[in-house]
């Protein structure tokens, strides 16, 4: 294992670059699909986040708003499950910084890999919040509010603007905005993506080195086997013995679920 990524030196510093490209990535949170390309995501972020700009655009299957808004207050008072409460939950997390939304929609995710019953109540969303150290006086107001509603019907309005039919999906921008976006229905090989970065930048793509396997459980917090796996292009039980190897010294701790071995730091290794 000496060439592998994981023991390599933490990440160096890369100059700043400007970022000509933006990607609006488009998913269903309930969607297992989500898991996938939230892990594509983060591995171009590790490795070429210095070429661009991104969010995800939240894509229910509900076309409007407009009948939810009428009963939001109504279901949360009830404490009753909607499909719609996830995407809200996402969006009042989000108030309180756009890193507390993807910390809910990656923890969200795991929860649906762990077959977590409930998973579209008002009750999992709370527990969501607490698991990931929310303000929870602020995400109790924001959840039912009108700026989260307003910013879920942004997201859907994005998404009919974009004639974006499926998910997921990633549309790319370049710097030229007299261009159209470019729209990639589904997921794809990783060196797909690089390749259509690579055609709109013009130029060779600069890899910024992957940082050690504790850098990277500090930056996302909870990964899977497969995710990290995937990150590192190295075979699964690679991986799952230097998982083993840093649980036994204490590093890491292990939640099984029934296809998925989520994996997160200890509670004493998080400063």
């Amino acid at each position: 294992m000496t060439n592998s990524p994981m023991l390599s030196e933490p990440i160096p510093t890369v100059a700043s670059f400007n970022k000509p490209i933006e990607l609006y990535v488009f998913i269903n949170p309930l969607h297992e699909s989500a898991f996938e390309m939230l892990a594509t995501i983060r591995k171009l972020q590790l490795e070429y986040d210095h070429y661009f700009t991104w969010r995800f655009v939240l894509s229910s299957d509900l076309v409007s708003l407009n009948s939810i808004s009428e009963h939001i207050g109504q279901q949360l008072e009830q404490r009753v499950s909607h499909p719609v409460l996830p995407s809200l939950a996402i969006k009042a997390a989000e108030l309180q910084g756009k890193r507390a939304g993807l910390h809910f929609l990656a923890k969200l995710q795991e929860y649906i890999r762990l077959n977590v019953p409930h998973i579209t109540s008002y009750e999992t969303m709370m527990a969501i919040a607490k698991d990931i150290n929310l303000d929870m006086v602020e995400f109790s107001s924001d959840f039912g509010s009108k700026e989260a509603a307003r910013a879920l019907q942004c997201d859907l309005y994005i998404r009919r603007e974009m004639e974006v039919d499926e998910t997921p999906s990633i549309v790319f921008f370049n710097e030229c905005i007299e261009d159209e976006g470019l729209n990639v229905s589904g997921t794809y090989d990783y060196t797909i993506y690089e390749h259509i970065l690579e055609e709109m930048l013009e130029e060779q793509l600069v890899r910024r080195p992957l940082p050690t396997m504790e850098e990277l459980f500090k930056r996302f917090t909870t990964l899977s086997t497969n995710e990290i796996a995937f990150i590192y292009s190295l075979p699964l039980h690679h991986v799952e013995r230097e998982l083993k190897k840093r649980m036994l010294q204490q590093k890491v701790e292990r939640k099984q679920a029934a296809k998925t071995t989520f994996w997160r730091l200890r509670a004493t290794q998080i400063l």
